[in-house]
């Protein structure tokens, strides 16, 4: 069974233009992510997923310069966008990391496909984490089942509420086994400037060349320097109005 991370990202955005391209400590911010996701042991391959958009060709020669494939496709579905990347590739399971999420674990992908190939679960997902830092795994096949019931080409916010919230599939509930990983409170993925301020920082403390940064060292940074969390604090209440807004799940039909 082909395994693979799915990484969906793009250049577009409104609340902070350009993002994926944000230098931090001398790196792209999606740079930074292809690193930390390469140094996972279980996956078969990595694909990031982009946009045919003519701005995000910056991406794909971004994935060929890491070795990396590279699948372009529907700007606003991602849902259709991962399930044609896995068609390409012919990927039974993926494990979707958010191009946002550039501190996102890669021994928590390697657990996700652990768990995976022992309870066959159609979708595993990770709770009780920091916001941004967990893996989504889903079957492929799941994914053209949701293809095939939804009532949207718009999936940009909360695709994931179609394979958790729907009762269609096997969901494997997963939550880490470290007490100290256990903190939803705390806010680790790119969306607003305090965001990429906030990530700045973190990079300024913990990162060295050729070093990954793990969640437990960022856990026990914030621990010993709590106002560190201060500087993103306020766009947490902004992200989630605007989760709860637009990520409502649209069916036609259930077969």
């Amino acid at each position: 069974m082909k395994t693979a991370v799915l990484i969906p990202v793009r250049i577009k955005s409104t609340r902070l233009p350009r993002k994926p391209l944000k230098i931090i400590k001398g790196k792209r911010a999606i740079e930074h992510l292809i690193e930390r996701v390469k140094t996972a042991k279980l996956p078969d391959l990595i694909i990031l997923c982009t946009t045919i958009r003519s701005e995000d060709l910056i991406l794909e020669k971004i994935a060929k310069t890491y070795k990396i494939e590279c699948f372009r496709g529907s700007e606003k579905d991602i849902i259709n966008r991962l399930f044609h990347a896995a068609l390409k590739y012919n990927v039974d399971f993926i494990v979707n990391v958010d191009g946002d999420d550039i501190l996102c674990d890669p021994e928590l992908i390697d657990q996700t496909i652990r768990v995976f190939r022992r309870s066959k679960a159609d979708v595993i997902r990770w709770e009780n984490l920091p916001l941004g830092a967990a893996p989504f795994g889903i079957k492929t096949e799941a994914i053209k089942k949701v293809l095939s019931i939804k009532a949207t080409n718009n999936t940009e916010t909360g695709w994931a509420r179609y394979f958790t919230d729907t009762g269609l599939f096997k969901v494997k509930k997963m939550t880490p086994s470290d007490e100290r990983l256990k903190r939803p409170d705390i806010r680790i993925t790119l969306d607003y400037p305090e965001d990429l301020k906030f990530f700045r920082k973190i990079f300024e403390k913990l990162y060295k060349p050729g070093k990954i940064i793990s969640l437990k060292d960022v856990i026990q940074l914030l621990e010993k320097e709590p106002q560190l969390l201060e500087i993103n604090k306020n766009v947490g209440e902004i992200y989630w109005k605007r989760y709860i807004r637009n990520s409502k799940i649209k069916i036609k039909e259930i077969p």
